[in-house]
């Protein structure tokens, strides 16, 4: 088709789109977004032009849009491409080469906004004429000779047009994968109005995008400076389109919101809701239906402060092996829309947050996102937590209540945004859980890590013939060609919580607040049978925050914008649950709630405090070198001498205290 033709074809098509141009002329947009389904409609001929030959076609474009005046400077984008043009970036190949496709994917990195040489003007030294040379190589291109005195080197730089671009890293999303393949990555460069701080919110690191543009081959440097015969693969975009990702981007139809309705007074809503998490494994009801008022939320709420209070629910499973804890947290993250399943033996502190790389393209820095930075508003899944370091570890702090990751590294500051939920999962240190022991004796964490979660469960497996005839039906049955079961579908649990997190935002009632105020006060009041002077604390403000959230979540579940007298007591019974399971002394027959916060209750405290006091005085009456056996007899009656050595050994580690030698022992300093 000549290109006169084709410009007039083009005219005839704005001329038709002449009420939208307008719209974009009095916005001061310059981009024009045409709907490729329409410029089909109006000539196939056209279209299949633009898909073959899309450099050349949109420029002709925009000068089309030029000579008509209609918008001044526009950039033609372009949405609804055909499903023959949409490919998945690990089936790119060399024949999508120069055309216009459409890839989707996970923004996994993200470079600063930096200016680049679009066309450069040269002046021949020897007759004076310009020469124009647009700058599509990575290196600075200049003229290979004058056109008019065949000049070939020497030409001075008169002045050069630039743009402010910016580099993306696409990962494949993690529902387009097959089985256990890795995702593939593909480099997006995005230009002009694409950069600009609105598009900001679309390409930040953890969104999930459409981007349609033209793949372009990027050509690789050799260390000998030659090019290599083998490049590599990137797309010069030309629109970028967010997709829906988070719960409250799902769109809901109306026979959908019916069936929703329908269950949400079905008396039996939480049971039915409970039995539809991870149906393949028997049991865990309290488990399953706290992990429906996580998938839930509270109310994320602005303090008077201007500080924010979380609305997401924090969870950690500790259990025995063989519990099923991997496939429970694998069916939340594939249940939740932006649900991100790692382990945490391969995971680091930046792979759970985010990270700052050297960005060779661009010669620059590039923000890379971690698991919950790309789960924002979903479920990170976090399986063997404990098997981390400490400073992998230590990264999580701020995204789990301030539900922020700030990254200060290089010329990069940035704060991104980590509105996540965490389910976690630990394995005890010696294999089997303890039930005399505190959660963080038992498992590789810190105190202030695990205290951070809102609930606990402690999944054990324990020898029970009933129960474990049960479980074994159960397994047996799944094993048959198909189990007909009465559940919810997880695209219908997905709907339903979706639509719930969209309309619902529920407010505590005078009653509900009652509740949860009695609850908290008496039992920190409640009386216990120690009368030593370190009293525990069965419960602390941070659990109050817990049953409050628990408490809006449950009054989700009924799509209810109150939080009922009903609600609160299922928050209290779901909280009781964990508090007596992994915050009770024998000792004192009380909840403590420092078994959990700091791993040391208030009847060890207690005993440490009168172990340090007997050593201070013995000191004054022995000296410094104290025999471990004074001691003993000292606290005869009071302590039991398995745990005075226990005391002394930790007092021995923290540095309070050396042994000089055998049997002997010395404070320090």
């Amino acid at each position: 088709m000549p290109n006169e033709e084709f410009l007039q074809k083009a005219k005839d098509f704005f001329e038709s789109q002449k009420k939208e141009m307008g719209k974009i002329a009095k916005s001061g947009k310059k981009a024009l977004i045409i709907s490729f389904n329409e410029l089909a409609s109006f000539d196939v001929e056209l279209a299949n032009l633009i898909l073959d030959k899309p450099d050349e076609m949109i420029a002709l474009l925009e000068v089309a849009l030029d000579e008509l005046e209609l918008i001044e400077d526009a950039r033609v984008r372009f949405n609804d491409l055909p499903e023959a043009q949409h490919v998945q970036i690990k089936n790119i190949r060399a024949k999508h080469l120069g055309r216009l496709i459409s890839i989707e994917g996970i923004v996994r990195q993200s470079s600063d906004v930096r200016p680049q040489v679009d066309n450069a003007k040269f002046e021949c030294p020897t007759c004076g004429t310009l020469i124009n040379v647009i700058q599509l190589e990575k290196g600075f291109k200049e003229p290979n000779r004058c056109s008019n005195c065949g000049r070939r080197a020497g030409f001075k730089l008169i002045s050069k047009q630039m743009l402010d671009t910016q580099k993306l890293e696409i990962e494949e999303a993690p529902e387009s994968l097959d089985g256990g393949a890795q995702p593939r990555r593909l480099t997006v460069f995005l230009k002009e109005d694409l950069v600009e701080p609105i598009m900001e919110e679309k390409t930040t690191p953890g969104s999930k995008i459409r981007i349609i543009g033209i793949l372009k081959e990027v050509p690789i440097t050799l260390k000998t400076g030659k090019t290599s015969t083998r490049f590599d693969l990137a797309i010069d975009a030309n629109n970028v389109i967010t997709l829906e990702e988070t719960f409250e981007e799902i769109q809901i139809e109306e026979e959908d919101e019916k069936q929703i309705k329908e269950l949400s007074v079905d008396p039996e809503v939480y049971d039915k809701l409970a039995e539809s998490i991870a149906p393949s494994i028997f049991g865990y009801p309290e488990l399953k239906l706290a992990m429906i008022l996580q998938l839930m939320g509270g109310v994320r709420k602005q303090k008077s402060d201007g500080i924010y209070s979380r609305g997401d629910i924090h969870m950690l499973l500790v259990g025995d092996p063989g519990v099923a804890k991997s496939v429970i947290l694998k069916f939340m993250s594939t249940v939740a829309p932006k649900g991100r399943y790692v382990i945490g033996k391969s995971a680091t502190g930046a792979g759970l947050t985010a990270t700052v790389i050297k960005d060779e393209l661009m010669r620059g820095w590039s923000l890379e996102a971690g698991a919950i930075v790309l789960a924002n508003k979903g479920l990170a899944c976090i399986d063997e937590l404990d098997k981390m370091s400490d400073h992998d570890r230590s990264a999580m702090h701020e995204a789990m209540e301030q539900q922020t990751v700030t990254i200060t590294k290089a010329n990069i500051q940035a704060t991104l945004r980590a509105e996540t939920s965490i389910l976690a999962a630990a394995n005890p240190n010696f294999g089997r859980f303890n039930p005399q022991q505190s959660v963080p004796q038992q498992i590789h964490l810190e105190p202030t890590l695990i205290n951070r979660f809102d609930l606990i469960f402690v999944l054990r497996d324990i020898p029970q013939r009933d129960k474990d005839e049960k479980i074994a039906d159960h397994v047996l049955k799944e094993h048959k060609e198909k189990v007909k079961r009465e559940i919810i579908s997880s695209e219908f649990l997905r709907k339903y919580v979706a639509y719930a997190k969209q309309n619902i935002k529920p407010e505590l009632t005078q009653g509900a607040m009652e509740e949860i105020k009695n609850f908290y006060v008496d039992l920190r009041n409640m009386q216990t049978i120690s009368q030593d002077i370190v009293r525990p604390i069965p419960i602390s403000a941070r659990q109050l925050e817990g049953l409050v959230r628990l408490s809006q979540a449950s009054a989700k579940v009924r799509l209810s914008n109150k939080v009922s007298v009903q609600d609160a007591k299922r928050a209290i019974n779901i909280m009781k649950y964990y508090l007596y399971t992994v915050g009770y002394d024998e000792e004192t027959k009380s909840i403590d709630i420092d078994r959990i916060a700091t791993g040391i209750s208030a009847s060890e405290r207690q005993k440490i405090i009168l172990v340090r006091e007997t050593i201070n005085k013995l000191e004054g009456r022995l000296g410094k070198l104290i025999p471990i056996t004074e001691i003993f007899k000292e606290l005869e009656g009071k302590i039991e001498i398995e745990k005075i050595e226990k005391i002394i050994e930790k007092l021995n580690r923290s540095g309070e205290i050396f042994m000089p030698r055998k049997g002997h022992l010395q404070k320090v300093g």
